[in-house]
């Protein structure tokens, strides 16, 4: 995806777009899923993710992701008016799913996954208007995507020298660009057609390293879950943590990237980096 450069100098960055960014950064920096889970269960639970099959969740991360593929380019409601409820109907519906996780565990994963993902996707979606960016906008879609790849442990072993945040998007921003790219001048149902085709290649390779750090998080979940004092009860309370991380990535990422639309995204980047 194509980055503007800096348009306008920091020094004339309104106060109010400044602290904006501060907010989006104090959001986006903060420690991993993983550690407000450890933090809520008493314990790490580092070491439990080598008795998780990765294959198991590779598979399951790709399907769910493909899948919200599938409903961010064709099904994202426009017209549904963001709201703290909404968000909360989000919360309460993923809970649900988090229940029957829990009492089944990784039995459950290939259903419950993808019906949390796409609960997710359209409270990020809620998340990404609220915040002035267009969903008929295919970057925008893609955007929506790319916070599943946000507050991972896997973001904390990018460069030092950069925002955690910043390394993230780093690593996606050259297929974000050429997926971008591979459907300009492309109608929404082309896009659609073309993917159930198997057509477009760029996209699914761009959806499956998303899905690779997502399964971090995915992991992380699910070893939480599986923990035999959780059970269902549990589960819900840390799918509720699941969605409201992923629904603070949101808020941050689209903070940031709405910024970059009226500064560039240098301007942005630099200003981020001396907070």
């Amino acid at each position: 995806m194509k980055e503007n450069k800096m348009l306008i100098p920091i020094d004339t960055i309104t106060l109010e777009d400044k602290q904006d960014l501060q907010r989006a950064k104090e959001i986006l920096e903060n420690p991993g899923f993983a550690i407000k889970v450890a933090n809520y269960i008493g314990k790490p639970i580092e070491m439990g993710l080598e008795k998780i099959d990765s294959k198991v969740i590779n598979d399951a991360t790709s399907k769910a992701l493909n899948k919200s593929l599938d409903i961010a380019i064709s099904t994202l409601d426009t017209t549904t008016l963001t709201s703290s409820f909404s968000n909360l109907k989000h919360k309460i519906m993923v809970g649900g799913s988090g229940a029957v996780g829990g009492f089944f565990g990784i039995a459950a994963l290939a259903i419950e996954l993808p019906i949390s993902t796409t609960i997710m996707l359209r409270s990020i979606a809620d998340i990404a208007k609220s915040q002035e960016h267009d969903l008929d906008d295919f970057q925008t879609q893609l955007a929506c995507l790319e916070v599943f790849s946000l507050g991972s442990t896997k973001n904390r072993d990018d460069d030092a020298g950069e925002s955690v945040y910043f390394a993230s998007r780093s690593v996606l921003a050259y297929e974000m660009k050429l997926a971008v790219d591979s459907v300009a001048n492309m109608s929404q149902k082309a896009i659609q057609e073309a993917l159930a085709r198997g057509q477009m290649p760029i996209l699914v390779k761009l959806v499956n390293n998303i899905a690779a750090r997502f399964g971090i998080t995915v992991s992380e979940k699910l070893v939480a879950q599986v923990i035999p004092v959780v059970g269902a009860a549990g589960g819900a309370a840390i799918n509720l943590m699941f969605i409201n991380h992923f629904q603070d990535m949101a808020e941050g990422h689209f903070i940031v990237k709405r910024l970059e639309k009226r500064y560039g995204y240098e301007a942005i980047k630099q200003l981020y980096q001396e907070i």
